[in-house]
């Protein structure tokens, strides 16, 4: 399936420095590198990605994502902050995409080939929406694995209509919730384990301690990291895993 050749597909990356609970988290630095880099670099190894491109917002503090990028060669774009809706229509539009691929800097382990995986589903399906870890009711996959594939033509709608706080703020709760609109098209990914009650994504001090001791681990084992690498670590390192237990039945939205 040479999704490339029908449709752009753009990752898009939204990230800025004014996180509440974790300031500045996705230029923090584990062996050298950003959050924000070493997430890039992770999904540069999709199969069907287009182009990637960071979407910060206009606040002054967010210069220093600018930089980052345009150090690292990242395509960076700027918009709203606290409509990221727009942010994501806005940026979605200026690179001519016709498939968004959303992830988020707070999820620096995202694995290309489940990343891959949401996109063959969102295509076999005929979706207008298809994602990994949402909702997280019915989610089999860790949090911090989040992946979420939508067309342009429903994210211009939901830019249209679209008029409560969460939905323009969210980005995605207005394609599967009941937003009183339209139902759209939606499906979710499964997989043969559950594991819902894994967590690497970065809210807090400790989920960063979390993901820095799981990027240790990989490199002491030379291994790249998928999905099932990363659970195994915290599988066989219980005092890993157990450093930010107590955020396990919570989700993180980072704007």
């Amino acid at each position: 399936m040479h999704f490339r050749d029908e449709h752009k597909i753009v990752a898009i990356v939204q990230a800025r420095m004014g996180s509440s609970r974790l300031p500045g988290k996705v230029l923090k630095n584990i062996q050298g590198k950003s959050l924000l880099e070493i997430l890039i670099e992770r999904i540069r190894k999709s199969k069907f990605l287009s182009e990637i491109v960071v979407a910060t917002t206009l606040n002054q503090a967010d210069d220093a994502i600018v930089n980052h990028c345009i150090e690292k060669g990242i395509k960076v774009f700027r918009g709203m902050e606290n409509d990221v809706l727009n942010r994501y229509y806005e940026c979605a539009k200026q690179y001519n995409a016709d498939i968004i691929v959303r992830v988020t800097s707070d999820c620096p382990l995202v694995d290309f080939s489940v990343l891959d995986s949401v996109i063959e589903l969102f295509y076999r399906t005929e979706s207008e929406y298809s994602a990994n870890t949402i909702p997280s009711s019915t989610s089999k996959f860790p949090d911090g694995s989040d992946v979420e594939v939508f067309s342009m033509e429903v994210l211009k709608y939901a830019n249209d209509y679209a008029v409560k706080p969460e939905d323009r703020e969210h980005v995605t709760f207005f394609f599967w919730q009941n937003n009183g609109v339209r139902i759209f098209k939606t499906s979710q990914i499964d997989h043969h384990r559950d594991l819902s009650q894994y967590r690497y994504t970065i809210d807090y001090p400790e989920d960063f301690e979390v993901v820095s001791k799981i990027m240790y681990e990989l490199k002491k084992e030379n291994k790249f990291g998928h999905l099932d690498q990363v659970v195994k670590i915290l599988d066989d390192n219980p005092e890993i895993r157990n450093l930010n237990s107590k955020y396990y039945f919570g989700i993180g939205w980072e704007k």
